[in-house]
């Protein structure tokens, strides 16, 4: 019997939610069928899918939506709204399905996280499971194996990251959200020429996110913006622990453009910002970043 294969983008929702995703599905015998690293071709496509008032991120979506298009049955965009009324997402979240569902002609497996509407992760892919025969009873049990799986290897990620602040290196948190900081030509580019120079890299989505939320406000009391509380709750965090933070941002990102200016007018340590667009060349970004490594590096060897 042949498989039914299900697409999932490798940018946006893939670095928050694969692995509960990967659980899931291997369960109910479903094939996945992910996209490859962000490669020019897939950049290529998101412009020539994409308008010019889209995030890069958003523009890097399309673009992996587009290379699936044609090699699976359907392709899995959630609709995520609000983990409740001061968690909202980025509209890119909610409006994602609209967009694809506009520009491409593919079918599309959907599901809502709205918690103010008590519409769940957990309910979304138990309906998808009982759309394909499955019993509640199995469905429950296996998307909760699926999110113990997915938490036990984030605590591992976090317990690694946190590990990471006792280091004597010069020590840089990068902030920013995982589908910029984990994309092949986003945040990896950036990762590869701090690790050349020898830097300990924090990464800011790998703490507790209970805490972090909280945290976020000592530097925002009315934010409400998930993601974004999370990312900046991490900085009273490790203020006293590292050398200097990069923000990271593609162009142009409402929230963090917001968020990023009014926490660098807050923090007292070192800082770079890097917003992201044009990425045929990060030689630019290279010499600003190891020209930072560098104040840091004279700052350090001053105490």
């Amino acid at each position: 019997m042949v498989k039914l294969k299900i697409g999932i983008p490798r940018s946006l929702f893939y670095y928050y939610y694969k692995d509960i995703w990967e659980n899931f599905f291997d369960r109910i015998d479903v094939e996945l069928v992910i996209s490859p690293k962000t490669n020019k071709k897939i950049m290529d496509d998101a412009i020539k899918y994409s308008n010019d008032e889209m995030c890069l991120s958003l523009k890097n979506y399309i673009g992996h939506v587009s290379y699936l298009k044609d090699k699976c049955d359907y392709i899995l965009i959630p609709r995520i709204d609000n983990y409740g009324t001061d968690n909202q997402t980025c509209t890119n979240f909610l409006a994602a399905f609209d967009i694809i569902n506009n520009i491409f002609d593919v079918k599309i497996l959907n599901y809502n996280i709205n918690l103010n509407k008590k519409e769940t992760e957990e309910n979304g892919l138990i309906n998808i499971g009982l759309r394909m025969g499955y019993s509640i009873k199995y469905l429950k049990k296996i998307y909760k194996n699926a999110l113990k799986k997915a938490e036990e290897k984030r605590l591992s990620l976090i317990r690694k990251n946190i590990k990471k602040l006792e280091s004597e290196k010069i020590k840089i948190l990068i902030l920013g959200h995982p589908y910029n900081l984990y994309d092949e030509l986003f945040g990896k580019q950036i990762i590869k020429i701090l690790e050349k120079n020898n830097i300990e890299i924090i990464y800011s989505d790998l703490f507790h996110s209970d805490i972090t939320n909280k945290l976020s406000e000592r530097l925002s009391y009315n934010l409400y913006w998930k993601y974004n509380k999370e990312n900046i709750g991490c900085i009273p965090l490790v203020e006293d622990k590292v050398n200097g933070i990069i923000f990271l941002s593609s162009f142009p990102c409402g929230p963090d453009s917001l968020v990023n200016e009014l926490v660098i007018r807050k923090i007292k340590l070192p800082y770079l910002n890097l917003v992201l667009d044009d990425l045929d060349s990060m030689t630019g970004v290279e010499t600003r970043i190891e020209s930072f490594i560098d104040i840091l590096e004279g700052m350090n060897n001053n105490v």
